[in-house]
């Protein structure tokens, strides 16, 4: 904020003319909005923000410019103008509107310097508290403005409306709608008729038969099910690792083993999970974008939903197996978990309820993945890194804790941001199942896995706990 300084004008964005119609809620959509339940108040944890940048490149963009590409954005994309409705049964549902108003704050910086800074200030005031699912359109508009001239576009999402894929294919197009006028074809497919047929009798069958097919049988019953010391309050610590390394190190070992990057870091984190909680297999919850179809690829909505990956260890009587090992069979396991990620999510709660019965103890992995970094990506060029080179680089490595949640609807939750440059781990945990030291330790470890895997020393499997308990003095 810059105090006095700051002044707001408050634009209307209209539309008219669109498409309306009420459905129930996308399986998605019902994904997330169990996840908004068990973490409400503090359910803006869950918004989604963008800043786009209009001043780097073409020509000038003024307010009235910028107002009618919102206009069109708006009425391109359906999510942006849906409502969280009840249906007449109950249950939640969602209801498109044709006409409306949203509003555009737009706030004057005289200071050419501070204009990203000011934006970035913006997006933290629409995006830091919750929205009103029932009564408040799903997207909150800001924009900086310098001398006449719209310096950045400005978008806080509500996550029942969109999804961090969703997000990008909106920037995008509001950047095409500013530039050119017109984005190109629409998505053909829309989030009201996808809610219309995955409601449907034939849907329904294919979404209680997936249900992550068996994957829950084969994962131990909970990989943090055991409280281990009595929580901090806020109850949920958010460790940061920002690492130069692992881009580096990520992209070696996925070209040298045929895997993703991603995969990469899922295994080396439910291999650390395993090790922490002495299971001979993880269960872990990536999120899966659910966009393999070409109909849903450009459609904003929230299509991610809980994967599940579980990761056997192999038998290592001898204590020879490393990290690498687990890659090819982490890698196919991954694969199956995501093509098995579209499903309904009351079939999933059936699911572990019956399982925890057969059980006698509760089933539920309460890890997740969320790798939010475009996939389609290519390794960074340069060649392999040496071991020399990767250990520079750790030198550079941040550890810190950004933030405290008094309620999260997980117990471990790792998220991934980042370009080749630099990897940002977050990991957010209930610390009274991993404490704040823990957290850490979890963040130090699965840089060292990887990083000491590309420099060709991968890590016994049964060395990941010692790694874990060791502290790291540069930290």
């Amino acid at each position: 904020m810059t105090g006095a300084a700051v002044r707001d004008e408050v634009l209307a964005v209209p539309f008219a003319g669109g498409r309306a119609g009420t459905a129930p809620l996308t399986w998605g959509q019902r994904a997330i909005w169990h996840a908004i339940g068990r973490t409400a108040p503090n359910d803006h944890y869950f918004n989604l923000g963008r800043v786009l940048p209009l001043a780097d490149r073409g020509a000038p963009v003024d307010a009235g410019r910028l107002v009618a590409a919102l206009t069109a954005l708006v009425l391109r994309h359906e999510a942006l103008r849906t409502r969280l409705a009840e249906l007449p049964d109950g249950s939640p549902g969602q209801r498109l509107h044709g006409d409306g108003r949203l509003d555009l704050v737009v706030r004057e910086e005289p200071d050419p310097d501070r204009a990203d800074r000011t934006a970035e200030e913006l997006l933290a005031e629409l995006s830091g508290h919750r929205f009103g699912y029932a009564e408040e359109w799903p997207v909150r508009l800001g924009a900086v403005r310098r001398a006449g001239r719209i310096t950045h576009a400005v978008l806080a999402l509500c996550h029942l409306a969109s999804d961090g894929h969703g997000a990008e294919v909106l920037v995008r197009d509001l950047r095409l709608l500013v530039r050119r006028g017109s984005a190109g074809p629409a998505c053909p497919d829309t989030p009201l008729d996808l809610a219309r047929r995955q409601s449907g009798p034939a849907a329904g069958r294919r979404g209680r038969a997936g249900a992550l097919g068996a994957g829950p049988r084969a994962g131990p019953a909970d990989d943090v099910r055991r409280p281990v010391a009595a929580p901090r309050s806020p109850a949920f610590w958010t460790g940061r690792l920002v690492s130069a390394a692992l881009p580096r190190a990520v992209d070696a070992l996925a070209a040298g083993h045929g895997v993703s990057g991603s995969s990469v870091l899922l295994t080396a984190a439910a291999a650390l999970v395993a090790a922490d909680r002495g299971h001979r297999a993880a269960a872990i919850m990536p999120i899966a974008g659910n966009r393999a179809a070409a109909d849903r690829r450009t459609m904003v909505s929230t299509l991610s939903q809980d994967a599940l990956v579980v990761l056997p260890l192999p038998d290592d009587p001898a204590g020879t197996a490393v990290f690498t090992d687990l890659l090819p069979g982490a890698f196919a396991a991954s694969l199956a978990g995501y093509r098995a990620a579209s499903y309904d999510p009351a079939g999933w709660d059936a699911l572990l309820a019956r399982l925890a019965r057969e059980r006698g103890t509760e089933v539920h992995p309460y890890c997740c993945f969320n790798d939010m970094r475009l996939t389609e990506r290519s390794a960074a060029p340069g060649g392999a890194p040496d071991a020399g080179e990767l250990e520079r680089l750790r030198g550079r490595t941040v550890l810190d804790f950004p933030a405290t949640q008094d309620r999260v609807a997980c117990r471990y939750c790792l998220h991934l941001t980042g370009d080749d440059a630099e990897l940002t781990v977050t990991l957010t945990a209930d610390t009274g199942y991993l404490p704040p030291e823990a957290i850490h330790a979890h963040l130090r470890a699965l840089e060292e896995v990887v990083v000491a895997s590309a420099a060709g020393a991968p890590p016994r499997l049964a060395d990941l706990g010692g790694l874990l308990d060791r502290p790291r003095a540069r930290a």
